[in-house]
């Protein structure tokens, strides 16, 4: 394994209540945005793809939705990415604190960013008018919300396993 600056697996004390309190909150903020997702979009690619490029058309529609202006699709998917990515590089960084194999650790630390890339890269070109993406949208987007989770737990077991 890489060198690291701590390992998880004997911190104690304040420093590792702080990591886990960390991880906790962390996770509970990235959860309440899953669940908004859930609620806006019910995880469903007609309803992802009616989120960005809206529904008027369907005049069947329970909900009327407009195509988002370009200014808030640019205002969602740069500040989602930045925030993503922040988020990761502390997930990463913890990783890289842990016991776990290196090529564990690299797969969960890397795949988030091109997850992010293509999740929101997809979100722009669907809102373009590249419909199918929104299939390459749920794939990545479902793909880096299990990796945040799996990551998560092993943190969390590093932190909290009985030590020696």
């Amino acid at each position: 394994m890489q060198s690291r600056l701590f390992n998880l697996n004997k911190v104690q004390g304040a420093f590792r209540n702080f990591l886990i309190a960390f991880v906790l909150s962390l996770s509970v903020g990235y959860g309440t945005g899953m669940y908004y997702v859930s609620i806006t979009s019910g995880f469903s690619d007609k309803t992802v793809e009616e989120n960005y490029i809206g529904n008027e058309l369907d005049e069947e529609a329970d909900i009327l939705k407009f195509k988002m202006k370009e200014k808030e699709i640019l205002s969602i998917i740069h500040g989602h990415m930045i925030i993503f990515s922040l988020i990761f590089l502390a997930i990463g960084f913890l990783l890289f604190q842990s016991s776990y194999s290196s090529r564990v650790v690299s797969f969960l630390s890397i795949e988030p960013f091109i997850s992010i890339i293509v999740t929101f890269g997809g979100i722009w070109f669907m809102w373009k008018g590249v419909s199918w993406m929104k299939y390459l949208v749920i794939i990545s987007g479902t793909l880096m919300h299990l990796i945040y989770v799996s990551s998560v737990v092993l943190i969390l077991r590093d932190l909290i396993k009985k030590r020696d």
